[in-house]
C-alpha cells in the first residue's frame, strides 16, 4: 500500500521519513547513509586515474588529450588551499590553437564524476557544436575552475568550457558541472562565467540536455561578446527571435 513518504520520495533523493527504531532509525537506512557518505568521501579524495581518461577520449576523435596541474602539489593541498588550485603549476607551457572551443575536463572535488561522466559529456559536447573548431582537450588534476582561464588563455581559445567534479553529498556523488568563459584570461570572476550544474544522469541533467545548453550559451557569448551575468540560457525558447534571445 502507497504512504505520503512513497509518493514524495519519486520526486526527491533526499532522505525523508526514514522511520524510528527506539531512538535511532532502521538498520537499512543508517546503513545507507554510512554507504553514501563513504561514496562521498572517496569521490573526493580517490585520484583520477588521468590514463584511462585520455584513452576514453582519445576514442572521440578531438585529438590527443593533454595533461595539466595546478600548483596543489597534492590531495591535501588541494582541499587547504584552493587558491593553489586556481593557478598552474610552474612552466604550464599548451599549444596555441586559436579554436572556437577550448575543453578543460578537472577533477575538482569528485574525480568519480568526470571518471563517470566526462568523456560522454565532451561528445554530446562536440555534436552539439556542429561547424566550429574544437581543441584538444586538457586534462587537469588537483583543478579548480579558474585553472580553465590560464589554460583557454594559452591555447587561444574563444570560449572555454571546464567540465569540474562537483562538491558530492550524500544523495549524489558523482555530479559533474560546466563553466563556459568567453575570451578566458587569467583574472576572470565568476561573475564572467555561466554554470551548468547537476550532470549525472539518470537522476540529473542528461548529457544531451547540457550539451544543447553549452550549444545555446555558446552562442549567445559569440553574439553577446561576452558570458556571465549578462548572458542567459535560452534553449528552452527555441522559437524566440534572435533579437529576443538575450532579453531573457
Amino acid at each position: 500500500m502507497s504512504t505520503l513518504w512513497d509518493d514524495l520520495r519519486r520526486h526527491t533523493r533526499a532522505r525523508i521519513g526514514l522511520g524510528r527504531t527506539g531512538n535511532g532509525v532502521p538498520t537499512r537506512q543508517h546503513l545507507e547513509f554510512i554507504a553514501a557518505h563513504a561514496a562521498a568521501r572517496d569521490a573526493v579524495h580517490v585520484p583520477l586515474d588521468v590514463e584511462s581518461l585520455a584513452n576514453r577520449l582519445r576514442e572521440l576523435g578531438l585529438g590527443e588529450a593533454v595533461t595539466v596541474h595546478s600548483a596543489a602539489r597534492d590531495r591535501e593541498t588541494y582541499l587547504r588551499r584552493p587558491d593553489l588550485g586556481r593557478i598552474p603549476e610552474e612552466g604550464l607551457s599548451l599549444h596555441h590553437t586559436g579554436s572556437d572551443i577550448g575543453s578543460a575536463l578537472c577533477d575538482g572535488l569528485s574525480a568519480t564524476a568526470l571518471t563517470t561522466h566526462g568523456p560522454d559529456l565532451v561528445a554530446a559536447i562536440a555534436h552539439a557544436l556542429p561547424g566550429v573548431t574544437i581543441a584538444p582537450p586538457v586534462i587537469a588534476t588537483q583543478a579548480r575552475v579558474a585553472l580553465g582561464d590560464h589554460i583557454g588563455a594559452q591555447l587561444g581559445v574563444t570560449t572555454m568550457l571546464v567540465l569540474i567534479g562537483e562538491r558530492p553529498g550524500l544523495s549524489v556523488a558523482d555530479s559533474l558541472g560546466i563553466n563556459l568563459t568567453h575570451r578566458p584570461r587569467p583574472g576572470r570572476t565568476d561573475a564572467e562565467r555561466n554554470c551548468i550544474s547537476n550532470i549525472h544522469p539518470p537522476h540529473g541533467l542528461t548529457y544531451d540536455h547540457a550539451a544543447r545548453v553549452v550549444a545555446t550559451l555558446v552562442d549567445g557569448a559569440r553574439r553577446l561578446g561576452t558570458s556571465g551575468v549578462a548572458l542567459k540560457d535560452t534553449s528552452r525558447h527555441p522559437t524566440l527571435p534572435e533579437t529576443e534571445l538575450t532579453a531573457i
